[in-house]
C-alpha cells in the first residue's frame, strides 16, 4: 500500500552510494536550462540542495547576489557548508526547510530552484505553490526531475527491467512519483503558474568510466542504501532479489557496448506580476 502523499519519505537516503551521484552534479550537467538566465546580483533559493554542489555553483555564478540552500535532512547540510567553504564562497547559506511550507516571506527570491526533488515529495503541487509564493514577480521557478519510466539502456537486461519495476514500486509506496519528469508542466499549471517553458535533457553514460561509475553506484545503492531497506521492509523484494538486481547492474556495466540514458523533464516558469 502506498503512503499518503503528505507522509512521503525520501527513498534514497544519504548512503555513500547515493552521495557518489549527488556530489557529481553541477550546474553545468544538471541545471544547464537555467544557467543562461542567471544574473550576477540574483538571490536564489536552492531547494533539496543535498551536499550542495549545485548550490555552490550557483553562488559562484551570482557573485553580487546570494544563494540559500535548504534541505529536509539536517545532517547533509554540514557537507554542503563544507563544500561551499572549500571553494571560498561567502554569498551562500544553508538551512533546514520543508518545501510544502517554506519559512520565507512572499516575493523573496529571483530564482527558486529544485533538482530531483518533486519526485520525492508528498504533494508536488503544494510544493510548487510554495516555490511560486516566495519567488519575486518577474522571477523564475526552475525545476528538473528524472522520469524513471523513460530511462532506457542497451543491451537489453531482464535484471535491469526487474530493477526498474522494483524501484518504481518502492518509490510510489514511499509516497513519491518516480515518473515526475513528464508531470512537471501539469503540476506547475495546477499550482497556478502560467508562463511556463517546458524542456527536457538527458544524462548519458556510455564510456567505460561512465558505465563503471553509474552501474557501480546503482549496484551498491540497491543492496546497501535506505532504498534497499525500504524495499525489503516494505515487502517489495527479498535480499536475494536485491542482490540479483545489483549483479545485473554490474554485468551490464562490464559490456563494452553498454549505453544508458536518463531523461529529465524541466520547467522554467516566470512569475507574473
Amino acid at each position: 500500500m502506498s503512503k499518503p502523499r503528505e507522509t512521503a519519505v525520501y527513498t534514497h537516503g544519504h548512503h555513500e552510494s547515493v552521495l557518489r551521484s549527488h556530489t557529481w552534479r553541477t550546474a553545468a550537467n544538471s541545471a544547464a536550462y537555467l544557467v543562461d538566465s542567471l544574473k550576477p546580483d540574483m538571490r536564489i533559493l536552492d531547494i533539496g540542495c543535498g551536499p550542495g554542489t549545485i548550490t555552490a555553483d550557483f553562488a559562484a555564478l551570482v557573485p553580487e547576489g546570494h544563494v540559500t540552500g535548504v534541505d529536509h535532512a539536517p545532517d547533509i547540510l554540514e557537507r554542503a557548508r563544507a563544500a561551499a567553504a572549500e571553494r571560498g564562497l561567502t554569498n551562500v547559506d544553508f538551512a533546514v526547510a520543508d518545501v510544502h511550507a517554506l519559512d520565507f516571506p512572499d516575493d523573496t527570491f529571483c530564482v527558486v530552484h529544485a533538482h530531483q526533488v518533486l519526485q520525492h515529495v508528498g504533494d508536488p503541487v503544494q510544493a510548487l505553490r510554495e516555490m511560486r509564493r516566495v519567488t519575486r514577480p518577474g522571477g523564475f521557478v526552475a525545476v528538473r526531475d528524472a522520469d524513471y519510466a523513460a530511462m532506457t539502456w542497451y543491451p537489453a537486461s531482464p535484471g535491469l527491467d526487474d530493477w526498474l519495476d522494483l524501484y518504481r514500486r518502492v518509490a510510489r509506496a514511499n509516497g513519491g512519483e518516480p515518473d515526475a519528469g513528464r508531470r512537471l508542466k501539469s503540476w506547475a499549471l495546477r499550482a497556478g503558474l502560467t508562463d511556463i517553458t517546458a524542456t527536457s535533457s538527458t544524462w548519458t553514460f556510455a564510456t567505460a568510466e561512465e558505465r563503471a561509475w553509474w552501474s557501480g553506484l546503482w549496484a551498491d545503492r540497491t543492496v546497501a542504501s535506505a532504498y534497499a531497506r525500504r524495499a525489503t521492509e516494505g515487502g517489495h523484494a527479498t535480499e536475494a532479489e536485491l542482490r540479483a538486481a545489483a549483479e545485473a547492474w554490474r554485468e551490464w556495466g562490464k559490456r563494452e557496448d553498454a549505453w544508458f540514458s536518463v531523461l529529465h523533464g524541466e520547467i522554467m516558469a516566470r512569475k507574473e506580476g
